[in-house]
């Protein structure tokens, strides 16, 4: 029988998949606020139409941010979503744990 091996995942799981440190942020980041976005719409029971008027976006921008598509949004945009619907952003740096 062989014998199993756990290991240790990291805080970021973009890092366990093998991206670059500074992209691996930049990915968690980027997902934390769709997260957050997603959820607020979710709040509000918001149609894709509503969404889509209230954050002055295409239903096809919507529909790609309801899917995670991460990779075609920025920070930026997504903080001024956020914006859009009462929420603002608070970052916090911390030091590396080797």
């Amino acid at each position: 029988m062989s014998e199993n091996t756990i290991t240790q995942a990291a805080d970021n799981i973009f890092l366990d998949l093998g991206f670059s440190s500074e992209e691996a942020d930049n990915l968690l980041i980027r997902s934390q606020l769709i997260l957050a976005l997603t959820h607020q719409i979710k709040e509000r029971g918001w149609t894709l139409d509503q969404t889509a008027q209230h954050l002055q976006q295409s239903n096809d921008r919507i529909k790609a941010l309801t899917q995670g598509k991460i990779g075609q949004f920025s920070v930026d945009s997504l903080i001024a979503m956020l914006n859009k619907v009462g929420m603002t952003v608070k970052v916090e740096i911390c030091p590396k744990v080797a």
